[in-house]
């Protein structure tokens, strides 16, 4: 009886920490989502009513990961209001000669910026083909939310980076996420 027991505990054991693997990259994108830990942004559907007279210059980063891309903010800097829209745009060519399917990903710093650093408008949330040869100016809008004055831990930050790295997908050609860049 008494190996059983340990046969069916070590089982157990052994299905939970297999479940626990295959849930934690949910539940850490989760958590980032939320908290704003590692620089994650949030996702907004409209901008706060309220404005503050503080203002923060937002950096502008590019990069690029295993795809035949140029990509480049338009502008390096803009001074943001908190509270305000803002609206800025990167540039991205396909320098190969044929149609890549690529994504985008992005954080912010300092990484204590992120929960209050908010996109209206991204061309980071899904996947998007370019084709050969194309440039395709990207807009990006967005907000720093006013409830950072709250946090006195932010009271020194002047500047935020926001930075995103394009990387090209396996799944090219044409999965039913994949969408143009138009």
């Amino acid at each position: 009886m008494n190996n059983q027991r340990i046969a069916f505990l070590a089982g157990f054991g052994a299905v939970a920490m297999l479940g626990l693997a295959f849930a934690s990259k949910p539940l850490y994108d989760t958590f980032c989502r939320v908290t704003g830990f590692g620089g994650t942004t949030q996702i907004a559907t409209k901008a706060p009513e309220t404005l503050s007279d503080r203002e923060v210059t937002v950096r502008f980063d590019a990069n690029v990961a295993n795809a035949p891309l140029e990509f480049r903010p338009i502008q390096t800097n803009l001074p943001v209001q908190v509270g305000a829209h803002s609206l800025a745009f990167y540039e991205v060519t396909n320098t190969a000669p044929n149609d890549i399917s690529v994504i985008a990903s992005y954080n912010v710093t300092p990484h204590k910026t992120g929960r209050f650093f908010n996109k209206l408008e991204c061309f980071c949330f899904e996947e998007r083909i370019i084709k050969a040869g194309e440039t395709k100016k990207l807009p990006v809008l967005f907000f720093v939310d006013p409830a950072m004055n709250e946090e006195r831990n932010l009271d020194d930050v002047r500047t935020i980076t926001l930075s995103y790295t394009f990387f090209q997908t396996d799944d090219f050609p044409g999965a039913a996420k994949t969408a143009s860049l138009d």
